[in-house]
């Protein structure tokens, strides 16, 4: 985490006093000193600027705002850097229409994989951000179930569900991940595409160079191309934000039927307690079940069994 931000000369005296005895020997260019204080960085900077870093920086940039505060009257802003870039993202990247895509359950062992893309016409954009799709990686999973039905009334979307039963056929083939979840947005957008909205661009939360995203699907019959790739699209415009949430919601229902099925509370991801419920549902199914279940190339196919 990095924060920064100008103090007052009368606070700057109270930090140069204050840090002292915690400096380091060097000091970066135009920089009063640097010290270190716990898990964080200091640096004073002539102008005035100081730069907090480290995993306690709001902790210490806190005492500071206080004292600004205080002494001053001044509120300083201490949000991190990443924060504050993510509060300046253009917003004219909402006011388009587009149709986007995202995909959810790449990194989950017992789980499959869904991709959703939606059309999001401008005309809907406060709609969308009254119900903080603007924030959908925010989003509670409870929040999600509560929204997403909202959103698919009125956003039109597709999704596809990939089995981990497809996905082991897919994996024996040689493709590996990010070629399936190429061949998979490439479908849900073809899609969309062909279905006569007026929209201004196709976005795609981008996990691959466009060059390989394309490479992946020559052998594809119906191919999207002129897609705008950005990275953490779903903090940049809404469609990608709907077609998260959706995808989401999705991904959470396909759960509980797994749930239901094997009688399992059955835990996200591919860590310790995955293992633990694999050797479960292997004990009470046999080992032949997790090619229906799971993706049997992560390494837990081998903890477990």
């Amino acid at each position: 985490m990095t924060i920064v931000f100008k103090v007052s000369d009368n606070i700057k005296e109270k930090m140069i006093e204050y840090y002292q005895d915690k400096r380091k020997e060097k000091t970066p260019p135009y920089a009063i000193f640097q010290a270190v204080e716990a898990d964080t960085v200091i640096t004073l900077y002539e102008s005035g600027k100081v730069m907090f870093q480290g995993i306690s920086a709001d902790i210490d940039a806190n005492m500071w705002r206080d004292l600004e505060k205080h002494y001053n009257n001044i509120d300083v802003d201490t949000r991190s850097t990443e924060e504050k870039k993510k509060d300046s993202i253009d917003k004219t990247n909402y006011f388009y229409s587009a149709i986007g895509s995202d995909e959810v359950g790449t990194g989950d062992y017992f789980f499959p994989i869904v991709v959703t893309a939606c059309f999001m016409d401008k005309s809907n954009i406060k709609f969308l951000e009254s119900l903080g799709v603007h924030d959908s990686k925010k989003l509670t999973d409870e929040k999600i179930k509560r929204c997403a039905p909202m959103i698919i009334k009125k956003i039109p979307y597709e999704s596809l569900v990939l089995t981990n039963k497809e996905y082991n056929e897919y994996h024996s083939k040689g493709y590996n991940m990010n070629k399936i979840k190429a061949i998979m947005h490439n479908k849900v957008l073809y899609k969309m595409k062909n279905k006569g909205y007026n929209y201004d661009k196709i976005i795609v939360d981008q996990f691959a160079l466009p060059g390989v995203y394309y490479n992946y699907l020559k052998e594809a019959t119906n191919k999207v191309t002129g897609i705008t790739f950005m990275t953490k699209a779903e903090d940049k415009n809404l469609s990608v934000a709907c077609a998260s949430i959706i995808s989401r919601y999705v991904f959470l229902n396909e759960k509980k039927k797994l749930e239901e099925k094997l009688g399992l509370e059955i835990p996200l991801g591919a860590g310790v307690k995955v293992d633990e419920v694999g050797k479960e549902i292997v004990k009470k199914y046999g080992k032949d079940i997790l090619n229906e279940i799971a993706k049997i190339s992560f390494k837990n196919t081998e903890r477990i069994l």
